[in-house]
C-alpha cells in the first residue's frame, strides 16, 4: 500500500511540476504582452478549487491530469460585428439574456450567442451560471486595482469598493473602453508576440531541463565507475559540459519524435515510449534513489513533454503555431468550423495514441508482459 501511495505522490509531483512550469510559460508571456489570462489550472477543465489574484483564477480541478492557462482572445474566427454593441448592453444593464440581446440588437439568437460568447472568451463578461434559471450573461466582478487603492489612501478618500458580478456599469466612452478590452486579447497582438506566447511553455520546459542538468552534473555531481578497476569516483562536470549533456538529451528526444513520422522506425519509437502509468512507475524508482536521480528524471520528462507539444497537431502548441503560420502566409483567418474539425481529428488521434500507450504500460508494468 505504501509503495502505491509513494508512486502516486511522486507521479503527481513530477507531472504536476512539469505541467505547472509549461503553463506558467504561457501565462508569463501573455501577461508580459498585456494579454488577459482568466484561469490558470492544474487539471482538465471542470469543477475546481482555488483563489483569484490579479484577475486570474488559480487552482486545481477535479481531474488533476494536465493543465491549462486560459489566454483570452484565442478563439477561432474573426471579430463579431456586434461584439461592441453587446458589450455596451451588458455593462448598461449588468446582465442580459440571449433573447433580450437579440431583440435589442435586431439579430438572431444564434448571432447574439456568438457575440456574447466571444466577449466571454475575452474575459469582458461572464457566462451564465448553471444555477441561473434565466441564463444571464453579466459583467464580471471588478476589484479596485493597487493604483486605485493607493490613490484613495494618498488623498484620504474612501476605499474603492468591489463591484459584484452583474452590477450595471454604464460606459461613457464605449469606443475607448472597447479598444482597451481588445488590447488585452491575444488576437490583437502581432504574429511574433502570438508565436512567443504559443512557444513559451515549450521554452520553459527546455530551460528547466538545462538548469536541472547543471544542478545534477555540476552542483551535485555523479558517481562514475572505472571500467577496468571498478573503482567508483564522484565527479563534477563543468557548467558547459552539463549544458552539452542537456543539448544531447534534447537532440536525442527530438530525433525520437521525428521517428514517429518514419514508417520504418515508428513502431520502435512507440514501443519505447510510455504513458502516465509508466511515468508513475518510473518516478517512484527515480525519486527513491535520491535528489539527483529525481531531478534527472524530471528533466527528461520536461524535454519529452515540451517537444511533444511541438507536434503540428491541434490543439497542441505546435498545431496552434502551424495555424498561425498558415494564417500569416495566406492572410486569411481559418474558419471556426474548419479549425474545430482539425482539432477534433487531432484530439481523436491523440486519444488513440494515449489509449494504446496505456494498454502497453498495463501489459509492461502491471501484468509483467
Amino acid at each position: 500500500m505504501f509503495d502505491i501511495l509513494f508512486m502516486i505522490l511522486t507521479a503527481v509531483i513530477a507531472i504536476g511540476f512539469i505541467v505547472l512550469i509549461h503553463e506558467g510559460g504561457h501565462y508569463l508571456a501573455s501577461r508580459a504582452f498585456g494579454v488577459r489570462v482568466t484561469e490558470f489550472m492544474l487539471g482538465l477543465p471542470g469543477p475546481s478549487i482555488g483563489f483569484t489574484a490579479a484577475g486570474t483564477r488559480f487552482g486545481v480541478t477535479a481531474v488533476p491530469l494536465g493543465g491549462y492557462a486560459r489566454v483570452c482572445g484565442m478563439e477561432a474566427g474573426g471579430m463579431h460585428p456586434k461584439s461592441k454593441e453587446c458589450l455596451a448592453l451588458v455593462h448598461a444593464q449588468g446582465a442580459i439574456t440571449e433573447e433580450e440581446a437579440a431583440r435589442r440588437l435586431n439579430i438572431s439568437e444564434d448571432e447574439a450567442f456568438d457575440a456574447l460568447d466571444q466577449l466571454a472568451e475575452w474575459g469582458s463578461i461572464r457566462r451564465p451560471a448553471r444555477k441561473d434559471a434565466e441564463q444571464r450573461w453579466m459583467t464580471p466582478e471588478a476589484r479596485p486595482s493597487r493604483a486605485q487603492r493607493a490613490f484613495a489612501k494618498k488623498h484620504a478618500l474612501p476605499a474603492p469598493e468591489v463591484q459584484p458580478a452583474g452590477s450595471a456599469r454604464p460606459i461613457e466612452d464605449m469606443d475607448a473602453f472597447y479598444e482597451r478590452e481588445l488590447s488585452c486579447q491575444y488576437r490583437s497582438l502581432p504574429f511574433w508576440k502570438r508565436s512567443v506566447i504559443l512557444l513559451a511553455g515549450i521554452g520553459v520546459n527546455l530551460l528547466f531541463a538545462m538548469v536541472a542538468f547543471v544542478v545534477v552534473y555540476t552542483v551535485i555531481g555523479i558517481d562514475v565507475a572505472n571500467p577496468q578497476t571498478g573503482e567508483v569516483q564522484h565527479l563534477f562536470l563543468s557548467p558547459s559540459q552539463s549544458i552539452q549533456v542537456g543539448f544531447g538529451a534534447i537532440v536525442a528526444t527530438f530525433q525520437a519524435i521525428l521517428g514517429l513520422f518514419n514508417p520504418a522506425t515508428a513502431a520502435d519509437v512507440v514501443s519505447n515510449s510510455t504513458s502516465v502509468i509508466g511515468i508513475a512507475v518510473m518516478s517512484a524508482d527515480f525519486f527513491a534513489r535520491g535528489v539527483a536521480d529525481a531531478l534527472f528524471f524530471m528533466a527528461v520528462i520536461s524535454i519529452s513533454i515540451g517537444l511533444m507539444n511541438l507536434l503540428p497537431i491541434p490543439p497542441l502548441d505546435g498545431g496552434r503555431f502551424l495555424v498561425e503560420i498558415i494564417q500569416k502566409l495566406t492572410r486569411k483567418t481559418i474558419s471556426p468550423r474548419v479549425l474545430g474539425t482539425i482539432s477534433m481529428a487531432g484530439m481523436a488521434l491523440f486519444l488513440c495514441f494515449f489509449a494504446f500507450m496505456v494498454n502497453q504500460d498495463v501489459q509492461r508494468f502491471i501484468l509483467g508482459g
